[in-house]
């Protein structure tokens, strides 16, 4: 398993997907694919928080990080999900350095955050609390999604926050907030995208992105403009399109 924190800091690449859909089995096919790490989406699905820890043990056991794009920036939300040990969040609809810290706080213990503690399986059921609370201030991973054009007016003041550790397009709610929603080519989505580029670079920080459709042009389009947090695809797309291809070979109408 990759040290993900690390890896962002140095802002050297790592590629990672998305799960929405809750059996075991795809996050364990995924993980064992050699994504380095998966995200659990709590946001888009009807993923349960009990559905999310057994997927939080099979990624984790089969050698990616997991982590959790939670429903909101809801500070009972993440210490649920981080208890059932996630290692860590991403956070939708960050739009200001205040829900930047809100989102920190809510993943660190005292004096760091004002997470509450519990003794469930992150903290190894009451028997590894000590080791838990060293490895989440040292180790603990805080993404931020820039997805509304405010939070692009407000990129340097969230980016800058102290405890996040990354950040990552949501390029359709992005765009849906210029009025577009889907329709990437505009000139004020491209005009977004370059400010975020711009800024991350000069503050030196990993630039993310989620490529929805596993696209392998995308994701060296993206590489080579210097993205290094690069989601791509989604569980369903990768089944639903490899579907479609040998339906489609096969002469059939979808």
């Amino acid at each position: 398993m990759i040290n993900l924190k690390q890896t962002l800091r140095e802002n050297n690449f790592t590629l990672g997907s998305w799960i929405n859909l809750a059996h075991s089995s795809i996050a364990e096919i995924m993980a064992q694919a050699g994504f380095e790490w998966l995200t659990i989406d709590m946001e888009h699905s009807t993923i349960t928080l009990a559905e999310a820890q057994n997927l939080i043990q099979v990624i984790g056991h089969s050698g990616a990080v997991p982590l959790v794009r939670v429903e909101e920036n809801n500070a009972t939300f993440i210490k649920r999900v981080m208890d059932a040990g996630a290692h860590g969040v991403i956070v939708p609809m960050v739009n200001s350095a205040d829900d930047a810290r809100k989102a920190v706080s809510a993943v660190k213990y005292p004096p760091e955050g004002q997470r509450g503690v519990g003794l469930g399986r992150a903290q190894g059921y009451g028997f590894d609390f000590e080791r838990y609370k060293n490895w989440l201030s040292e180790e603990s991973i805080v993404i931020v999604q820039i997805e509304h054009i405010r939070a692009i007016e407000h990129l340097e003041d969230i980016l800058t926050t102290q405890g996040v550790d990354g950040s990552i397009i949501g390029p359709y709610d992005l765009s849906g907030s210029l009025g577009y929603p889907g329709e990437f080519e505009r000139e004020e989505v491209i005009a977004a995208l370059k400010r975020y580029e711009e800024v991350c670079k000069s503050l030196k920080k990993p630039m993310g992105f989620h490529i929805v459709q596993p696209d392998s042009k995308k994701l060296e389009h993206y590489r080579r403009k210097g993205y290094t947090f690069i989601a791509i695809g989604v569980d369903f797309l990768y089944l639903g399109e490899k579907c479609r291809e040998i339906v489609a070979q096969a002469g059939i109408d979808a």
